[in-house]
């Protein structure tokens, strides 16, 4: 029997996001208001945040595994694009070996934005998509140039 997930908040200086946790391993990161419990600051999510929040790097935190094969090959693409060095859909797919618009899908499909660094990933000519939103995309693009 799997224990069930929780919900919990972290207050980032760009905002809060909202945690759903189980145990030790994070399921999603959902960018947005929460008025669930504050997460305990020694939670390995919230290590993990704080560090990156201060432009230091942790070994990722146990998440949950990706659905299918190619969003695990996504997940290793993301997770080798250094912060403050964003790359396009199409660079991103040259590595992936597949099409602009499937890597723009799984990207949208990332339920673990920021640990999984899915907004390092832009348009040719723009921001391009970001399931919360171009707001939080370019906070988080500023924020890694800036630390």
């Amino acid at each position: 029997m799997h224990a069930q997930t929780e919900t919990f908040r972290y207050e980032s200086p760009l905002g809060s996001i909202a945690l759903e946790l189980q145990g030790d391993i994070c399921h999603r990161i959902l960018l947005r208001e929460s008025k669930a419990a504050e997460c305990s600051p020694d939670h390995p999510i919230a290590l993990w945040l704080r560090a990156y929040f201060r432009g230091k790097s942790l070994p990722l935190p146990k998440v949950a595994s990706p659905n299918t094969p190619f969003q695990k090959k996504l997940r290793v693409a993301l997770l080798n694009i250094p912060a403050g060095k964003p790359i396009t859909y199409g660079e991103l797919a040259r590595l992936l070996d597949s099409a602009p618009q499937a890597v723009g899908q799984a990207l949208g499909a990332n339920p673990l934005p920021i640990l999984i660094p899915c907004h390092r990933v832009v348009a040719a000519n723009s921001l391009g998509g970001f399931a919360y939103g171009e707001a939080w995309k370019q906070k988080l693009l500023a924020w890694e140039t800036s630390i």
